[in-house]
């Protein structure tokens, strides 16, 4: 077992390796004549990335000051998503870099032929005003030396050599003495555009996906009937809220920004399904303060969700009971129209705390309807078992970064939104903040109200 941990961790430190060696060669190799600056700050740049991202990490796994968490955690989780997009950037660019390059050689070789007139060569040109001056400078030996010394330093200093095309060079341009600047080489060209594009595709699309999460999650609304709904509950609305993780990026502004959202909605009832913060109360507690002006008419529930473990559970339950949420650890509650149950994340098994299907839901009354809390949508199956009619769930963040919901697949039954398993519905958030990076591609942050609607008449 040991042995291939350490061949997965040597495969992933050789990818990231090879990743971020072709960032830097098509980045800042492929885009320079040659070695320099440019190329120094590129390895620079990406080394320090990595580095604030390790230490951000590790800071907030250990009890380093929480100052010094934000402070690593900010450029650091931005530069994990800037380094994905500018991979795939610039892997996209692979596939434009043969089709520009054949553009251009297509419009050199095309230049000459299309009529227009050449111009004149200066050697045929000047052939005859020079001709007294090349008598002259023929009768005299000194002249010829010091003329031939002249065009020697001409070629060394005045004019441009074509480097190799492999190191992205300059081809000759302009003539000996002239101090004209060498034109870029086609490659060399190509590279720019590509790199110049890719570099702001990436920045353009790390900008956009953070600036989305920060302005806060939009409200989506969705429809779910239950077949032992009375009709009197027909319309009962669920706020559901997952993933907000507080912490050193996402901190008090974005907790009220949340809270103000879901108040809006005026539910019947607020589910917060677990990952609520990432770090203790004592760094965080201010953090969650905001949470204790929610409003619904049956009250907020928590269910944990395998951060909090990351956390400490114990004291965020404490933390959040005494902020006016009631806890469901394990425990179910009856409502005037259904029951409502809740279940710990699996991440607690560790602790002796993982999710208790029998406790929660063992004793109950089939007859009624049952929504369950639980924040992975994998719990599904036990939820089957135990004959509950919803599940509401978060954890996945709809994967958060493209193409990360490929992942994502790979490891739930349901990236988001609404399925169903049997005669048990699941319904997975693709939550309201973000972990590491405060950014999301291809996966807005959502507060959901589910509206239950009853078939019976």
């Amino acid at each position: 077992m040991a042995i291939v941990f350490v061949l997965v961790v040597l495969l992933v430190v050789a990818v990231l390796v090879t990743g971020n060696w072709y960032v830097w060669r098509r980045l800042f190799r492929d885009t320079t004549a040659g070695p320099g600056a440019v190329r120094r700050v590129g390895a620079a740049v990406i080394a320090g990335g990595w580095l604030l991202f390790i230490g951000g990490m590790v800071a907030s796994r250990t009890d380093a000051p929480f100052a010094l968490q934000r402070v690593l955690a900010w450029p650091g989780y931005l530069w994990l998503a800037l380094s994905l997009y500018l991979l795939l950037a610039l892997l996209v660019g692979e596939l434009v870099r043969p089709v520009l390059r054949r553009v251009l050689e297509r419009r050199a070789a095309g230049g000459p032929a299309r009529g227009a007139t050449a111009a004149p060569d200066p050697a045929e040109s000047g052939a005859a005003a020079d001709a007294p001056a090349r008598s002259v400078l023929a009768d005299s030996a000194p002249a010829k030396s010091a003329a031939a010394g002249s065009a020697q330093a001409g070629s060394t200093t005045g004019g441009s050599v074509a480097a190799d095309p492999a190191e992205g060079g300059s081809t000759v341009a302009g003539t000996a003495g002239t101090g004209a600047p060498a034109a870029p080489s086609r490659r060399l060209f190509v590279s720019r555009v590509v790199g110049g594009a890719a570099a702001a595709a990436a920045a353009g699309t790390v900008g956009y996906g953070t600036y989305g999460v920060l302005r806060g999650p939009k409200v989506k609304r969705v429809t779910v009937p239950l077949a032992k709904l009375p009709r009197a509950a027909h319309g009962y609305r669920i706020a559901v809220v997952s993933d907000i993780h507080l912490g050193p990026v996402l901190g008090r502004g974005f907790a009220q920004r949340v809270v103000d959202t879901i108040n809006s909605t005026q539910p019947d009832l607020i589910a917060v399904v677990g990952d609520l913060v990432d770090g203790s109360v004592k760094d965080l507690g201010p953090a969650a303060a905001p949470l204790a002006q929610l409003t619904a008419r049956h009250g907020s529930y928590f269910v944990t969700g395998n951060h909090e473990y990351f956390s400490g559970a114990g004291q965020w339950v404490e933390e959040v009971r005494r902020l006016g949420l009631n806890p469901l650890e394990n425990a179910r509650t009856e409502l005037p129209h259904f029951d409502l149950a809740g279940v710990n994340d699996v991440a607690g098994e560790d602790e002796g705390q993982g999710p208790d299907f029998a406790r929660a839901l063992g004793d109950r009354d089939r007859a009624r309807a049952c929504v369950l809390l639980a924040h992975q949508p994998v719990q599904i199956h036990d939820a089957v078992d135990h004959g509950v009619d919803l599940q509401l769930s978060g954890h996945t963040h709809g994967g958060q970064l493209w193409p990360g919901n490929l992942i994502a697949r790979t490891a739930n039954p349901t990236v988001a939104g609404l399925d169903r398993y049997g005669d048990t519905q699941l319904y997975v958030s693709r939550g309201a903040g973000a972990w590491g990076p405060p950014t999301r591609v291809g996966a807005p942050s959502d507060i959901t109200v589910i509206e239950l609607a009853s078939r019976q008449t």
